[in-house]
């Protein structure tokens, strides 16, 4: 290679370098890396309400009352969302789930049980209403660590009604005689979460329109009774009671 041509390729290669260098300076100074005060995808989401209220209480119900109300059928349809790691004949993903109402935690044969179950059951003689219906509400947040990473059935309603479906496949449990106090304390913490009050179980509804103890009692005029006792506002005892302004076809008219 002579010297000629030699030199014009390291000049080329020089002058690319140059290039790419001096792009780069220049997009610098002109698109600034400057940090956010506060990441663009940090989503704040407000927690879900219904008309300004809480929403109500998840507590479990009155098995007495609400298993021989439930809907078999619906919840056979929810069962189908267990069937990809569980079937009522056969352990598979997860155990066979035949006769698992009222039985004893990890022990169904030739299932090989996660140690957080394995514990569960060391301290639960049995799977009861209430204690499936936690599990299934939330698996990983009921025993972190077991083998069942399903994400839960969030509906209540969705919850009772399989497992009124699995009593019906060889469950050894029977259904509680209803507990009228236990489904009231359920009801009451719904209305508590709902309005952030707990009325007394078996205390009367107010009748509509009565006012809150030290409240004014709300009638269909807004004008001051007239009494005896005392007159407007501002008047003193005694004094004539002012007639309240009449309405007629949108215009006021006073007597």
């Amino acid at each position: 290679m002579s010297d000629l041509t030699f030199n014009k390729v390291a000049g080329a290669v020089l002058a690319t370098g140059l290039a790419i260098f001096g792009l780069r300076e220049l997009s610098s100074g002109i698109f600034g890396n400057e940090k956010v005060e506060k990441p663009g995808y940090a989503v704040e989401v407000a927690a879900e309400t219904t008309g300004g209220e809480a929403a109500a209480a998840d507590v479990p119900p009155d098995w007495g009352t609400v298993l021989p109300k439930a809907d078999v059928a619906a919840g056979e349809q929810v069962f189908a969302k267990c069937q990809s790691c569980h079937s009522l004949t056969a352990n598979g993903t997860g155990p066979d789930l035949n006769g698992v109402v009222g039985r004893k935690p990890g022990s169904e044969p030739g299932f090989s049980y996660s140690p957080v179950m394995e514990a569960f059951a060391a301290k639960q003689p049995i799977w009861d209403y209430e204690h499936i219906y936690e599990f299934i509400k939330n698996p990983q947040a009921y025993l972190p660590g077991s083998k069942m990473t399903f994400v839960g059935l969030k509906k209540p309603e969705d919850r009772i009604n399989v497992i009124a479906f699995l009593h019906t496949k060889g469950s050894t449990l029977p259904i509680p005689k209803p507990n009228p106090a236990a489904a009231a304390k359920a009801a009451g913490a719904g209305t508590t979460a709902a309005t952030g009050t707990n009325p007394p179980v078996g205390a009367p509804a107010p009748a509509p329109g009565a006012a809150a103890k030290g409240q004014p009692a709300a009638t269909g005029s807004t004008a001051t009774p007239s009494t005896g006792a005392g007159g407007p506002t501002g008047a003193g005892p005694g004094a004539p009671a002012q007639q309240p302004e009449s309405t007629s076809g949108g215009q006021k008219a006073k007597p």
